[in-house]
Formats: structure tokens, C-alpha cells, sequence
């Protein structure tokens, strides 16, 4: 355990004992939303992306329909998200008369289907995975000309299985932060309560999502950028197991050997049921063989462990997961054990560095992109000009944001590791693999706090940005994991937990999120529909 870290993380959950009532009574007192989010009207904004498959394959849909219906959503609650960073909607009609004309033509539309199984869908890809001719600067002003020259891995799978990409969504600079707001785009905002973070990296998808503005989106997740926007929007969110999806294509990233370890892309969706089929596309055939996607399984065969949180000192210097989050999971608890499960708390394996292995893992990782050069280097030599610039920052004299420069100077200090610790925690998380792998095995999963608290309030995610090996350490670890949303809080902002399996044992995460989206509810709009017909 490192102090000097230790003495951080235990003065900003001070902090947030004395600044979260102050906020909540005097700087934001609890008041009437003065603008709402369009409600949806077209119903087919609620159905998944298996529901509107048969649509299509049966010929009682068209694409143009389906993607007119959702560019006519993005516009409708854009100008209050601020989440679309580029579009391509004429393109995107195009390709939708293109899908149907190769329908309406088909003489085994079963087999067409079969062959691409997302054909004249739409969706949302986050600005930092590569769609190639739009926008690639990824939230920075020194990339503002930067054009993506060809789809990433991922998204030419998707776009290959017929599903057309609609728009690149908002992302902090460099994926650096887990607040979407840049002095490129501007701040992105949380469709439950404007005065929210929608969450980052992939808080543009989570946004959009939220607000059924997009069918399911593409992310990417080095430390909760997929399950952060999914808890604080309300959605699904699958950070697949490491290296399951090729990341090739995304900016920023690595030629370090393990970084696929680390940094994953995967689904963003309001619908549990339509993870597995993005995942599958996602990961391509060969990889996706190895998740068993397909195979018969039977939610009598899981073993289901839970935690509240991290445990002993460990758990004390972390701020405290609310209790309504803590709820959440004693629901899903109850639920599970009256479906006959084996439901047992977990006496989890050994987290008590849980801080220090989440940074030390992402601190290694010296060959990926720096914000404040153009390109990698291996040395750490730059830790007074960060800092200069980060004073720059916090005084509005910088070209970078906050956030990623706070991100940026851990890495350059090694998160205050110093260097024969670092082995010791990367040795501690290689150990920590194997135990998890025993510990859950091929029929268990854990059910865990996704972060302590629901969405956070513009400017102040440098509180929760400290409990973030919550997400962080999964990723070290390279474990699958889903969000699941659980309802809202009393003040109407989403919650939920993770649901963690071991590695390659993804679809025991997705098997159990489609039962928690059943007996709960899964995603609940913003607004309440107000159907047209």
C-alpha cells in the first residue's frame, strides 16, 4: 500500500463528506427541471435491435424508415445533450435505401440476414473509434483536423455485418477523463438531469443511449468508459474480456504487447438481449468462438457471489458506495436466490491494493499516446512541464482540459509508485488473475458496485475520480464485465451494479443482465413516452 496515494484518496473522501451535503443544500438546491428532454414518440425507438431484425427480414419495415426515425431523435434532443461531435445522415439514408433495395431483391433473406446480421440498422460510434472520412480529434483542439482514414477493426466489423453508423459521439480529450467536456466540443450532458456528467470516456454513447437517440453504439473502456456512463445514464454497457475485441483503429492507444489487456472496445445498448449479437460482430469469428456466445446454458447453473464493495482498510479509505446503490444489489440478491440460484457473499480474493494495481497497471503503460506530444515516448521527463501546464489549466489558460492532465500527470509520476513497487503490484495483479479465475470459474459471477455513487455533478468528478479502480482494476485484470441498470434514485438519476465473470466467460455476464432487464425493467427513459399513434 502506497501512503502518499492512500493519504489522496483519504482527503478526497473528506472532501466529499463536507463539499456533497454543502452542494446539495446551498449551491444546488433541489428545484423544478426547467427543461426536460423531448419525450420519444415513435415507438420504433423502443424496440431492440432483435425485435427490429424481424422487422426488416419480414419486410414490414424498411431501413430510410428506422434511420429517419432516429436522425429525427438526434435532432430533437441533441441541442440539449450537446453529445453528436460530427454526422454523416445523408450518407447514412443512402446506405438505409441501399439496404433495402438488397432486401426487397433477396430471394433468401433468411440466409441474407444470417450472412449480415445487422443489416439496415443504425448506430453511434465514439469519436475514438476510427470511422473513417469523420472527425478523429478525439476531444483535443491540437487534433482539431484530424480525419480518421479508415474504420477501426470493430467498426468495420459492424458496418461489414450492414449496420450504418449514423455520427461520431462526444468523448473528453483523449478518453482522458471520466467527465465529457472539452474546450473543442464543449460539455456534454447527462439526459436525467442536466447539471450531471453523462460519465467518460464514452459519454456521448451513454448520452445518446440514454436518451434513445441511438439503436446501441460502439465504445471503448481503459478504466470504466463503458460501465461509468452506462451507471451514470441507466443503460447496458459490456467491457468485453481483454483482447477479445480488437482496439485497432482506436486513438489514443499502444504497441505494448498487453495493452489489448487493458484498453477494450464493446456495445453500448438500452437492451440486454442485444449484447451477445453486437459482441459476436464486434469480435469476429475466431474470437468470439472462444466466448461460446451460442452455447446452450441454463441460469440454474450459475453461482452467484455479491460485495458491497471493497472490504477492511482498504474499503474504509474509499469513499462509501450509497446506500441505495447497495440496495440495488440486495434486489437483485433476493430476486436470484427466489429463482433457486446458489447465492452466497463473496469472500473476494485479495483487493487490498485494489488503488494501487489499477494505477500501477495503467502507469506502465509508457508507449501510449501522451496528450501534451505528438508522439510515445518511454520517459517520464515531462512531469514539470504537466504540471505547469496544469496550473495553466485550472487558471483557463491552457489548450488542454483539467482532467486529462490530472490523468496525464499520474502517469507520468507512475501514480507516485515508485519503481520496485510497480513490479510488486503488476506481479500482484498477474497472481490476482488466477485467483479470480478459480474463484468464479466457468459457472460464477460477481455482482459489484460499478462506482460508489450515481452520475456526479459537472465539474466535480475529481471526487468519484478516486474511486475509480472500481472499474480500473477489471481492466488490469482483464475480466468481462456488464453494467446493469437497476431504476433511479429518489432524485431520478440511474442506478445499477456490474455483473464480473471470469476471463472468456463473457456470456455468463450477458445471460445474467437479460434476466436482471426482466425482472427489473432494465432502461427507463428520461422522459416518459408520449407515443404519436
Amino acid at each position: 500500500m502506497e501512503l502518499f496515494l492512500r493519504l489522496i484518496v483519504i482527503a478526497v473522501k473528506a472532501i466529499a463528506l463536507i463539499v456533497g451535503p454543502l452542494l446539495d443544500r446551498f449551491w444546488y438546491p433541489p428545484k423544478a427541471q426547467e427543461t426536460l428532454l423531448p419525450p420519444i414518440r415513435n415507438r420504433l425507438l423502443t424496440l431492440s435491435v432483435q425485435e427490429l431484425r424481424k422487422r426488416l427480414r419480414t419486410r414490414q419495415l424498411t431501413s430510410v424508415e428506422l434511420v429517419k426515425a432516429y436522425i429525427e431523435r438526434i435532432e430533437a434532443v441533441n441541442p440539449h445533450l450537446n453529445a453528436l461531435v460530427e454526422s454523416r445522415f445523408p450518407e447514412a439514408l443512402q446506405e438505409a435505401a441501399s439496404a433495402d433495395d438488397l432486401i426487397a431483391r433477396s430471394n433468401d433473406v433468411e440466409k441474407l440476414f444470417k450472412d449480415r446480421p445487422l443489416l439496415g440498422l443504425p448506430l453511434t460510434v465514439k469519436e475514438s473509434c476510427a470511422l473513417g472520412g469523420m472527425t478523429f480529434a478525439v476531444g483535443s483542439l491540437a487534433r482539431r483536423n484530424v480525419k480518421a482514414q479508415d474504420d477501426g477493426v470493430a467498426v468495420k466489423r459492424i458496418r461489414s455485418a450492414g449496420a450504418i453508423p449514423l455520427l461520431v459521439s462526444a468523448t473528453p480529450e483523449y478518453c482522458f477523463s471520466i467527465e465529457t467536456d472539452t474546450l473543442l466540443n464543449g460539455r456534454c450532458l447527462n439526459p436525467y438531469d442536466f447539471e450531471r456528467t453523462p460519465g467518460g470516456s464514452s459519454g456521448g454513447e451513454g448520452s445518446l443511449n440514454a436518451a434513445g437517440a441511438s439503436l446501441f453504439g460502439i465504445g471503448s473502456d481503459i478504466g470504466g468508459s463503458i460501465r461509468i456512463p452506462s451507471l451514470y445514464c441507466g443503460i447496458f454497457g459490456h467491457k468485453p474480456s481483454g483482447g477479445v475485441v480488437s482496439v485497432g483503429g482506436h486513438f489514443p492507444n499502444s504497441i505494448a504487447e498487453d495493452f489489448e489487456q487493458y484498453l477494450v472496445e464493446g456495445p453500448i445498448s438500452r437492451f440486454a438481449v442485444d449484447l451477445p449479437d453486437l459482441l459476436e460482430v464486434m469480435a469476429g469469428s475466431e474470437k468470439a468462438a472462444t466466448l461460446r456466445l451460442r452455447e446452450p446454458f441454463q441460469l440454474s447453473q450459475l453461482k452467484i457471489h455479491y460485495a458491497m464493495g471493497f472490504e477492511g482498510i482498504n474499503g474504509w479509505m474509499h469513499q462509501s458506495v450509497e446506500g441505495e446503490i447497495q440496495n440495488a444489489i440486495r434486489k437483485a440478491v433476493v430476486h436470484l436466490k427466489a429463482l433457486g440460484l446458489d447465492v452466497q457473499r463473496a469472500k473476494l480474493p485479495n483487493l487490498g491494493n485494489s488503488m494501487e494495481m489499477a494505477l500501477a497497471g495503467i502507469a506502465g503503460m509508457h508507449q501510449m499516446d501522451y496528450l501534451l506530444e505528438a508522439e510515445p515516448t518511454e520517459g517520464s521527463g515531462k512531469v514539470r512541464e504537466t504540471l505547469g501546464e496544469l496550473f495553466r489549466s485550472i487558471r483557463g489558460q491552457s489548450s488542454y482540459t483539467t482532467n486529462a492532465l490530472i490523468f496525464e500527470l499520474m502517469r507520468r509520476c507512475q501514480a507516485f509508485v515508485g519503481r520496485p513497487q510497480m513490479e510488486q503490484y503488476h506481479a500482484e495483479s498477474r497472481a490476482l488473475i488466477g485467483e479470480f479465475s478459480t474463484f468464479l470459474g466457468e459457472n460464477g459471477v460477481l455482482l459489484f458496485p460499478t462506482m460508489s455513487s450515481p452520475a456526479a455533478r459537472h465539474k466535480w468528478t475529481v471526487l468519484p475520480l478516486w474511486g475509480i479502480d472500481y472499474t480500473l482494476i477489471f481492466n488490469v485484470l482483464g475480466l468481462p464485465v456488464t453494467h446493469v441498470p437497476v431504476g433511479v434514485n429518489k432524485q431520478g438519476l440511474p442506478i445499477g451494479f456490474s455483473v464480473i465473470a471470469a476471463p472468456h466467460q463473457d456470456r455468463l455476464c450477458l445471460h445474467l443482465a437479460v434476466e436482471l432487464e426482466r425482472a427489473f425493467g432494465g432502461w427507463q427513459p428520461p422522459t416518459p413516452h408520449e407515443f404519436d399513434d
